[in-house]
């Protein structure tokens, strides 16, 4: 694990995560991206700016594993990093992958416990990071972040409910062609898919072989329903035909 050292920025608060030049990172824009933090006013969002420490992380590199001590919450800020568990055969199983927004050990925040899964950055990856103390503070003090948190409780129990049971009824190209109908920008009239991991992550992901990925997405775009752009660009032609895949 890589960890940049800390400086103190002359802004209006503290920039604990300055680059090597001298720069330093918005620590704003990180806290913003995040649902349980962007609802606050101005002056709170400084008070948890101040908390703020960075970390970055090469591609590969693992924020932590099973056994590590679980008493920060990691917020990232950019990169892409995959949270996933081992089988007793020594199998990969995808549990789901992190974006800029996205926050991991919040659960462990609540309790003195230990990791159970492995986070690891999938490209050069920064995240914010917050303690356990210093995130229960907050929580006591502004309850409406305690709401949010719960509600993105909620959200990933659904997420997992709904993989469990695909894997459980869909065929492998309707898992693919939902996933691929997930991962199309809400805010963009664009239709083209950027990938947001590996085919063999994909494949952990959605219960099957990069084998059975690989030669399902050439099904679906021989029908026309898809276009291959490149190994990670996939452009959607037919929206309609996708969702009934």
């Amino acid at each position: 694990m890589s960890v940049d050292s800390e400086t103190t920025c002359n802004h209006k608060h503290q920039c604990h995560h300055c680059n090597s030049d001298g720069t330093c990172m918005d620590d704003e824009s990180c806290i913003s991206l995040v649902p349980i933090f962007n609802h606050l006013e101005p002056a709170q969002m400084d008070e948890i700016m101040s908390l703020i420490r960075s970390l970055k992380f090469k591609r590969g590199e693992n924020l932590y594993s099973p056994g590590d001590p679980a008493n920060t919450l990691y917020i990232v800020s950019e990169g892409k990093i995959k949270i996933y568990r081992l089988s007793e055969s020594g199998k990969e199983q995808l549990i789901r992958f992190l974006r800029p927004g996205d926050f991991t050990g919040e659960l462990a925040l609540f309790s003195d416990t230990v990791h159970e899964a492995y986070a690891e950055a999938i490209e050069d990856t920064s995240v914010c990071t917050i303690t356990r103390s210093e995130f229960n503070e907050l929580l006591l003090k502004y309850p409406s972040i305690s709401l949010k948190v719960l509600s993105e409780f909620s959200h990933r129990l659904e997420q997992s409910e709904k993989q469990t049971t695909r894997f459980a009824t869909e065929r492998v190209e309707t898992r693919i062609a939902l996933f691929l109908i997930e991962c199309l920008d809400r805010d963009s009239k664009s239709q083209i898919v950027e990938l947001p991991m590996s085919m063999r992550d994909l494949a952990s992901y959605l219960g099957t072989t990069p084998e059975s990925i690989s030669r399902k997405l050439t099904e679906i775009e021989e029908v026309g329903l898809i276009e291959q752009i490149s190994n990670k660009k996939i452009k959607i032609l037919d929206l309609d035909g996708l969702l009934n895949v």
